[in-house]
């Protein structure tokens, strides 16, 4: 697992380093031992809290992951439990998906944060793969974001899923 650690105006010391791998070094366990696992880790502070987010994208999927606390070393706990049970709840769903696939991850996603002095704050860029609505839901949920653009595979054209306040999934197609 190769854990890349990079602080916004937060000075990352040895021992946070440490107990960063340390905690998200338990995550390995699902992954295959063959398989190259990147973590992305960005530790920030907003006012009284320190926020950790970690990002491990894979060609098959992308796990996301944010906490804030006033204390660092309890938002490392508490999202690599967040982690690990995102992992453990959707555990049939990726099984089953991937299950002529060796492990769970395959191969490392390009993926890249571009920040730039402008009025967006955060620009992420990766690499669009056809996938049909389900695996798209299942994406979106393993990052735990609100939507999810992909490239539907059945539509032959970019789509976006999003979750509606009951709860249920929306579909927009771009045509």
């Amino acid at each position: 697992m190769n854990i890349s650690i990079h602080g916004d105006h937060v000075k990352i010391t040895e021992a946070i380093k440490e107990y960063i791998e340390e905690k998200l070094g338990k995550l390995n366990k699902y992954f295959d031992e063959s398989s190259e696992v990147d973590v992305i880790v960005r530790v920030r502070v907003r006012a009284q809290e320190q926020i950790i987010e970690v990002t491990v994208p894979t060609k098959l999927f992308t796990l996301r992951a944010e906490e804030a606390n006033q204390d660092l070393y309890t938002a490392i706990d508490l999202v690599q439990k967040k982690l690990e049970a995102q992992i453990k709840k959707n555990k049939s769903k990726l099984a089953s998906r991937y299950k002529d696939k060796k492990g769970f991850v395959i191969a490392r996603e390009d993926f890249k944060v571009v920040e730039e002095d402008s009025q967006i704050a955060r620009r992420k860029e990766i690499e669009f793969k056809p996938m049909d609505e389900e695996e798209a839901i299942l994406q979106m949920e393993l990052t735990e974001h609100d939507f999810f653009v992909f490239k539907n595979a059945k539509e032959k054209c970019v789509s976006v899923v999003y979750k509606r306040k009951d709860g249920k999934y929306g579909l927009i197609n771009a045509r």
